[in-house]
């Protein structure tokens, strides 16, 4: 089990690292991590159709009207944590609800969307914290033992730190989990922080004792400079606790690995010289950012981060990702005045790209009558409406892209696969297509585009799509930039090489040895 000091110590990337270093060695892997928060999920395989609703409807949804078979108005996707898909892609299995059975959403900052094993939960969302874990522990313990029953190794991620005392009666995720399976545990912490040491043996001492026996190695990330100036630290520290230091993994910039938990990296980088800078609307509440690792790693794009109007000057595209508050996110915007950076953009001939949520902003209006995100004026760059639904959708796609024009032309009839995560249900403007203004459906019921007829679009410069992963898509990036990025597999392998390289000799192969 990876645990951290802190959030950010690294404890996501490390667990991917020991899923493919494990899978190389021929055993079969499963990651699983209790709960996650975070507002970037992927979308895996849920139960059949037949499975899902013999009894009825998902707990806390209602029936929308419309349709002849009440089963067929869900879709049969579910979510799991980004970071848990990849990390069964690393460990090459199946992602599967189990390995993240419980999602926490942010949608405020005291508000959280439950997803207990990929399904939204009303019931749930509406608890108290501390009243959850009495409900959903029953479920986390029996996925954990489902998957460690299946397979030779699951190595498990923990949240946060083990040693957050005001949350121990109630924890879910660390050291109740580490209990139950006996797990081998890693502590990692980020040493460019500073107080790395500090952060260890503070985490280790504030530890029940039977606690502090699952501890098995320290694991200092991030480090910058010479080792050999750590003497005598890591042996003094060895001497105060009886856990020895088995690793020192160096700072480590580019490992390709998107992002996790929202976090970050707010540095603008570039790939040889830059031909195309890319700003991404850097919302409160964004979604899925993710997807946009492969950006940073095509020849030539520079990706940034944008909060401010002046981070958006000089940028060829503008994109407006995914959002988990699509109504707030939109008076956010405003109130920066990203609203007009956006539109004189548009107005000017830039590209923009609306994906999920920002495809919805980027519409005439957002209408909510469920009380589910809330109303809203759109950016009037598509002639669309999006109305929120009580249902999800949650849902893999493939498609073809008809004709686009302008900027995004380069797309025309290129195959597309992804995924849909939304509440929202997009249409044409009812008054404004009577009146001869449509956006141009480029993919079915997924992606529209200005139309010439349309202000701020006159020159077929803006895009929305529902379609998540779009840049993770060979051939999406082969069209737009003539250039593709390093795949996950290559990712995933360059993890285990480090790893391998930068842990003591033996321990790794100890860690599983029944």
């Amino acid at each position: 089990m990876v645990l951290g000091t802190t959030s950010g110590a690294g404890k996501s990337w490390v667990t991917t690292a020991l899923c493919r270093y494990y899978a190389r060695q021929g055993l079969k892997v499963a990651p699983f991590k209790a709960q996650n928060m975070s507002n970037n999920a992927r979308v895996v395989k849920g139960p059949t159709v037949e499975d899902r609703f013999a009894a009825g409807p998902p707990q806390g949804e209602t029936a929308p009207q419309g349709g002849s078979d009440p089963r067929q108005r869900w879709s049969v996707g579910a979510e799991i944590g980004s970071a848990q898909y990849f990390q069964s892609l690393a460990a090459n299995a199946e992602p599967d609800v189990r390995m993240n059975p419980l999602l926490l959403k942010p949608e405020a900052d005291t508000r959280s969307q439950v997803v207990l094993l990929g399904q939204v939960n009303l019931t749930l969302s509406d608890m108290p914290w501390r009243g959850r874990s009495l409900h959903v522990w029953p479920e986390i313990a029996a996925a954990l033992d489902a998957l460690r029953a299946e397979n030779d190794v699951v190595v498990i991620e923990g949240a946060g730190s083990p040693a957050e005392i005001n949350l121990h009666g109630s924890d879910i995720v660390n050291m109740r989990v580490a209990r139950h399976a006996q797990a081998r545990c890693l502590l990692v912490t980020d040493i460019d922080r500073g107080g790395a040491f500090a952060h260890l043996y503070g985490t280790w001492a504030l530890l029940p004792a039977d606690e502090q026996t699952l501890i098995r190695g320290f694991v200092l990330n991030k480090f910058r400079g010479d080792a050999s100036l750590l003497a005598p630290a890591p042996q003094m520290l060895q001497d105060l606790t009886g856990i020895p230091t088995v690793a020192t993994l160096p700072m480590w910039w580019q490992h390709g690995l998107p992002e996790e938990d929202g976090v970050f990296d707010d540095k603008t980088r570039a790939s040889g010289a830059v031909q195309k800078t890319i700003a991404v609307i850097a919302y409160p509440r964004i979604s899925n950012l993710d997807e946009f690792q492969p950006l940073k790693n095509v020849p030539g794009v520079r990706l940034v981060w944008a909060r401010t109007p002046a981070e958006c000057v000089g940028a060829d595209w503008i994109v407006l990702p995914g959002s988990k508050a699509t109504a707030a996110d939109l008076e956010w915007l405003r109130a920066q005045g990203l609203d007009r950076a956006v539109t004189d953009h548009a107005a000017a001939g830039g590209a923009v790209m609306g994906v999920c949520g920002g495809l919805q902003m980027l519409g005439e209006a957002l209408i909510d009558p469920h009380q589910i995100d809330g109303n809203a004026p759109g950016l009037g760059l598509l002639p669309l409406v999006t109305q929120f639904e009580l249902q999800k959708t949650v849902r893999h796609a493939q498609s073809r892209f008809g004709t686009l024009s302008g900027p995004w032309a380069a797309l025309s009839g290129v195959e597309v696969t992804g995924y849909e995560i939304h509440h929202g249900h997009t249409s044409q403007h009812p008054a404004m297509a009577a009146g001869g203004q449509l956006a141009v459906e480029v993919l079915p019921g997924l992606a529209w585009q200005a139309d010439n007829g349309c202000e701020g679009g006159n020159k077929g410069n803006v895009l929305g799509v529902y379609l998540h992963g779009l840049f993770e898509d060979p051939r999406v990036l082969q069209a737009l930039f003539g250039a593709t990025a390093p795949n996950m597999d290559h990712v995933f392998d360059g993890l285990a090489d480090f790893i391998e390289t930068h842990f003591d000799a033996g321990v790794l192969d100890q860690l599983v040895k029944p």
